[in-house]
């Protein structure tokens, strides 16, 4: 049986950060990012082709098969596959929306003040891309916490502007 985990969070909170250290934790773990599910001209990540793909494979006990999207060439990539078994963390913006139902054994919500988050999207994405982060993709997730309330049904919720939360200890 295959275990579902959600790490939801704004952009910017570390969500990519907690599923790769998880993953890291965890024997036989996979990690899909809604990332590999938009595009440029996406106003949102592709949901239903995730739920199509990813979920209700796994959720029959089947391979889950998608193409990631590659941003830089501005089309569907490589394919990836995930047996089913082990754990699946699934990381990104809305990753426990509603429209993809109660599947998750575990949902995450990586809380991060708006400037720290606002800051690290820049470093990560350019400066160029601060008009996009400020007047389309934060607003869409305000909308999404207004609208479908994610923090009010996570499991956990963790602060992902603490320093300290991926340090190991001796």
């Amino acid at each position: 049986m295959t275990r579902l985990v959600a790490i939801d969070g704004r952009g910017g909170a570390g969500k990519t950060r907690l599923a790769t250290e998880l993953a890291r934790q965890l024997p036989s773990a996979s990690v899909v990012h809604t990332d590999d599910f938009a595009g440029p001209r996406q106003p949102d990540w592709d949901w239903q082709r995730f739920a199509d793909e990813v979920l209700a494979p796994l959720l029959r006990d089947g391979v889950a098969k998608f193409r990631r999207y590659d941003w830089d060439a501005d089309h569907l990539a490589e394919w990836h596959s995930i047996p089913p078994g082990g754990t699946v963390i699934v990381e990104g913006i809305s990753s426990s929306r509603c429209e993809l139902g109660a599947v998750w054994d575990l949902v995450v919500w990586v809380d991060c003040p708006r400037e720290m988050r606002l800051r690290r999207g820049i470093e990560r994405d350019g400066e160029a891309m601060r008009w996009k982060w400020e007047t389309v993709w934060m607003p869409a997730e305000e909308e999404y916490v207004r609208a479908q309330d994610p923090i009010g049904r996570a499991d956990v919720v963790i602060d992902g502007g603490d320093p300290n939360l991926y340090e190991r200890s001796p």
